[in-house]
């Protein structure tokens, strides 16, 4: 009887056959993350025998694991270029990056940020020619009434809608500024349009953008873009206050912790620079 009977929380046997079968089975895998590896680095198509060189493959190994992949749509293949990647590995990364939440990504950021910068940080959206605050971490409780999430800003005059316009095409930029009037809502908003472009050059050249009292007197803020998977803008991350909390001479640092911060988001949202 007791040799019936398996002894409590003793591994159980396996057959060698079948080790040597598992074993085969994870080689196999490794052997084909290897082929992917290769084609994701490689900027055009690749030859079979490239790929073998690479992955340190025989050829037929390679060419048999290349097979599979093309059948199952993670490589594609043209007889006279060579291989690259399927569609199925951005169909399977497009679903892992859509399902990230923006503002879940953000939250501890702009938290950080906060802290680190002793300012108010937030998070905000485009909004048609406005910009609209989804997320906020608040340091300093005088800036609260001018910075409460869901209010809406003029693009024009605020760093975060700058850097959202900077990143637009010149024709979207056009046709955005076509029927949209420069308000001036203190003397140092930018009102000519000519002089707008100009300005959003140097903020795409610098990648961040800064308001100085342009949205209000003795108001500051430092702001820089987030970027989807795509490389599209799709939300700015930003730091306010008063003059004396961003002197001239804090400003490149700010925007220095600025930009990092707004990194990190585009990074866990997919963004490859």
């Amino acid at each position: 009887m007791a040799g019936d009977v398996a002894t409590l929380g003793a591994e159980p046997r396996v057959a060698e056959g079948a080790r040597s079968s598992e074993r085969d089975g994870v080689q196999v895998l490794e052997r084909a993350c290897d082929v992917l590896e290769v084609l994701a680095s490689t900027r055009d198509k690749a030859g079979l025998s490239d790929i073998a060189r690479q992955s340190g493959l025989s050829k037929t190994t390679a060419h048999r694991i290349l097979q599979t992949l093309v059948k199952r749509g993670y490589a594609t293949h043209e007889q006279s270029q060579g291989y690259a990647i399927g569609p199925k590995l951005f169909e399977l990364a497009t679903s892992r990056i859509d399902a990230l939440d923006l503002q879940t990504e953000a939250k501890p950021r702009i938290v950080t940020l906060s802290r680190a910068l002793d300012l108010t940080s937030y998070l905000g959206v485009m909004d048609g020619p406005f910009i609209s605050i989804i997320e906020k971490e608040t340091y300093a409780r005088t800036d609260d009434d001018f910075t409460q999430v869901g209010r809406r800003y003029p693009a024009h005059c605020s760093s975060m809608g700058k850097c959202m316009l900077a990143c637009l095409s010149s024709h979207d930029l056009d046709d955005l500024l076509s029927g949209f009037d420069l308000v001036a809502f203190t003397p140092h908003t930018i009102t000519d349009k000519d002089a707008f472009r100009q300005h959003l050059r140097q903020v795409r050249e610098q990648g961040w953008a800064s308001d100085i009292e342009e949205s209000r007197l003795d108001h500051r803020c430092v702001a820089a873009p987030v970027f989807d998977y795509r490389g599209d803008a799709i939300a700015v991350i930003g730091v306010s206050g008063s003059n004396d909390e961003l002197p001239d001479e804090r400003i490149e640092t700010i925007a220095t912790h600025v930009v990092h911060a707004a990194m990190d988001v585009s990074s866990a949202m997919g963004y490859v620079p």
